[in-house]
């Protein structure tokens, strides 16, 4: 009995740290706080003015949350932070429904990016959706960012399908991997 109950809990993950790029560096990914969401907005801000050339301005203005925007983000919805030196580097969230986890909203500083952290994130958040009994795992990418594509790719996700024009007129592609 007392293993059912645990499993109707949500889990609470360890800190993970991951070895870093640079040496003695080390990558922290945990659960987010209240406390880090200024954080998180600006991290968003950084990554999407860094993206922007070509992408519909509708696009942008609902990637780059305000503070109060990305609370609500959070209703139902588990986000994991990646930290360097203290510093936020990534971000991504984790939505659970149905039997499986949806990832979303994954960022990485353009600073950091090819380091490892988009994987720690990814990592985390897949380990806490198999505590939380996901069988799979599933995510989107606009088709034009092949940087995202080959990182599912690299991780294990199958593309499982295309969705034309969906976002804004993006064409966006679907990864799936079981757990």
């Amino acid at each position: 009995m007392a293993e059912q109950h645990r499993s109707e809990r949500e889990p609470e993950p360890p800190p993970a740290t991951i070895a870093p790029a640079k040496p003695n560096v080390a990558l922290v990914v945990e659960r987010i706080t209240h406390q880090d969401v200024p954080a998180i907005c600006a991290l968003y801000k950084k990554v999407w003015d860094a993206e922007k050339e070509g992408l519909p301005p509708e696009l942008l203005k609902t990637s780059q949350p305000t503070p109060l925007e990305f609370t609500s983000w959070m209703e139902g919805v588990t986000y994991f932070a990646a930290r360097r030196d203290g510093r936020l580097v990534g971000v991504v969230g984790c939505e659970l429904g149905d039997g499986s986890a949806h990832l979303v909203h994954l960022a990485v500083d353009p600073d950091v990016r090819r380091q490892g952290v988009a994987s720690a994130l990814l990592s985390a958040a897949a380990d806490w959706a198999k505590r939380s009994n996901a069988e799979e795992l599933w995510v989107d990418a606009l088709a034009r960012f092949r940087a995202a594509v080959a990182l599912f790719t690299r991780l294990g996700f199958a593309e499982c399908g295309h969705l034309h024009k969906h976002q804004w007129h993006e064409d966006v592609r679907l990864f799936e991997r079981m757990l």
